[in-house]
């Protein structure tokens, strides 16, 4: 038998517009960078070689687009759960991730038709915002 409080405390976490997920803190470290650019089989110097990067006109190496992508994707499926699945992710980069800083990512619920939620998401570093976009996830049935 399902109470009054856990009803309301269900209704409370269920996705609805205005919902804001909880931030999640990411160091951005050299490895992290380093990783993620093998990883995504970004072999682009300014990824990982930090004179290469200095040469271009980067302070530093820093975070390629695939990565913060993967990051946006973790974002959401530690909150909606591994079931879910991303059907659209829209992001656009800002200010770079260099190492020695750290990202924070905020999610706020922007729409919900059935199993389907909009989430409007920011990164922001200590120079702004490094990602923004939208992302369209599907609830696996029964999940919200």
């Amino acid at each position: 038998m399902t109470t009054d409080a856990a009803r309301d405390a269900d209704r409370a976490t269920a996705p609805h517009p205005g919902l804001e997920l909880p931030p999640l803190t990411l160091p951005v470290t050299r490895t992290l960078i380093v990783s993620g650019a093998l990883a995504s089989r970004d072999y682009q110097d300014v990824h990982h070689d930090a004179e290469a990067a200095r040469e271009k006109g980067s302070p530093d190496i820093f975070m390629n687009i695939l990565t913060t992508n993967g990051l946006v994707g973790r974002y959401l499926t530690d909150h909606f759960g591994p079931r879910c699945v991303l059907r659209k992710v829209a992001i656009r980069l800002g200010a770079p991730n260099y190492p020695g800083d750290t990202m924070v990512l905020r999610g706020t619920v922007t729409a919900v038709d059935g199993e389907t939620v909009q989430v409007h998401v920011v990164g922001a570093n200590g120079l702004g915002n490094h990602v923004t976009g939208t992302v369209t996830v599907q609830l696996e049935a029964g999940a919200r």
